[in-house]
């Protein structure tokens, strides 16, 4: 066998390894990319995200407590503030009845 043709041949056999690498790196491109690989990283990132959210409130609320229970507090009396003041206004209907029934 003569070097040119030994060039050759080694030459061949690292073009078809690199054909190879380069098919499997494809393959491993495709893969990442596909719809449900894809669909699944998101899920995982917002669980990952949530999941550091509910840690990191959960230790602010370690931290301040009364402070957390006072903020809860406002925005629940912020949210119920159109039935809370129904029913005032219901109570001081039925208080000025009262005192104009007792005052005829």
């Amino acid at each position: 066998m003569s070097p040119n043709e030994m060039a050759y041949r080694a030459a061949i056999a690292k073009a078809q390894a690199q054909k190879a690498q380069l098919v499997d790196s494809a393959q491993a491109a495709k893969a990442r990319i596909s719809p449900a690989r894809l669909k699944q990283d998101a899920k995982d990132k917002v669980a990952a995200t949530a999941l550091d959210g509910v840690a990191y409130v959960g230790a602010k609320v370690q931290q301040r407590p009364i402070a957390v229970t006072a903020a809860a507090g406002a925005l629940g009396l912020f949210m119920a503030r159109r039935p809370i003041a129904a029913l005032l206004r219901r109570l001081y209907v039925r208080i000025q009845d009262r005192h104009e029934q007792s005052g005829d």
